[in-house]
């Protein structure tokens, strides 16, 4: 890959994109990979990159060192570093710190989570601040998977006879 590589995508569907930079809007793709990948309203299956910016995006697996969502949906996103502002996603990891504003959230894990109005399911953290609601904490997690234990092997006993 060249270094000085930077490529701009406009109202595009594309398969497979590797950049240095690159500026895509208004497309579908299907996977990007690069230094630093800039979307606006795109639909991208894969996103892989140092530095991922999407603004009323939606992917279903993304990838980077930092990330930063804006009104954006993202199935799985795993960074070192996690920006969400007003958007969604299910499964959020971060290797170090997170910031979570006006956000919804499944599962989140980082070292340090940052939350300004936000709501989670469960949040799974070594420092948490801000203003946030979470369905489950440890003590409901655990009450949850003793019960659909239980049941599971309530259900497994009746199918035996």
């Amino acid at each position: 890959m060249d270094d000085l590589t930077e490529r701009e995508f406009e109202g595009e569907s594309l398969d497979f994109v590797e950049a240095e930079f690159a500026n895509i809007r208004q497309s579908t793709i299907r996977a990007v990979e690069g230094g630093h990948i800039e979307l606006q309203q795109v639909g991208a299956l894969s996103i892989d990159g140092e530095r991922v910016e999407a603004t009323q995006s939606a992917s279903a697996i993304l990838r980077g060192k930092t990330v930063n969502l804006n009104q954006s949906i993202s199935l799985l996103t795993v960074a070192s570093y996690n920006e969400l502002n007003a958007s969604f996603s299910p499964i959020m990891l971060s290797r170090d710190s997170a910031s979570v504003n006006k956000s919804a959230v499944g599962i989140v894990g980082g070292k340090e989570i940052k939350v300004e109005n936000s709501s989670t399911l469960m949040m799974i953290a070594g420092k948490i601040e801000g203003n946030v609601t979470t369905l489950l904490d440890w003590r409901s997690a655990l009450a949850l998977g003793a019960i659909a234990g239980g049941v599971l092997g309530m259900l497994s006993l009746l199918r035996r006879k």
